[in-house]
């Protein structure tokens, strides 16, 4: 009689841990579809992508990028979007009309924080600088610099 409680416990302990390995393969495999899914697929989540930006020397790298074509290697056709201000870039992003867009450093912290707007949440996926872009020449170069009336302090 003993053993037979003993085996109907081992038993029971056996069945739901045969249970509950079940239960958790069956639970884990909609994730294991998509880490797949993420892992396997090579295709874009979209198939064009709209970048806004103000049109100022800075912004080359997004209109390049179309223009020679960067995104033909990537499947994804960009669609350079000249805005007029910086708050119509801000307006845009926060209502989805630009995928991405190519502003000055706070913009994205202060639609972020809802500052001008309304609060949403963004990504910084590249930064190009932090408000310090310069275009600097040794000394020697300044020296050579034509005489076009423009004056490189030394």
């Amino acid at each position: 009689m003993p053993n037979d409680i003993a085996n109907r416990a081992l038993l029971g302990r056996r069945t739901m841990l045969k249970a509950a390995a079940a239960a958790t393969a069956v639970g884990a495999v909609p994730g294991l579809q998509s880490a797949v899914w993420a892992a396997g697929s090579d295709k874009p989540e979209k198939d064009e992508v709209r970048i806004g930006f103000i049109p100022l020397t800075d912004c080359a790298s997004v209109v390049m990028a179309s223009v020679l074509g960067f995104d033909k290697k990537y499947g994804v056709k960009i669609v350079p979007t000249k805005e007029a201000s910086w708050a119509g870039v801000r307006d845009k992003l926060v209502n989805g009309e630009l995928d991405m867009a190519h502003v000055l450093y706070g913009l994205i912290y202060g639609v972020h924080l809802g500052t001008g707007g309304p609060k949403k949440d963004m990504a910084v996926l590249m930064a190009l600088n932090n408000n310090g872009q310069a275009i600097t020449l040794s000394k020697a170069l300044a020296d050579k610099a034509p005489s076009t009336g423009l004056h490189c302090p030394s």
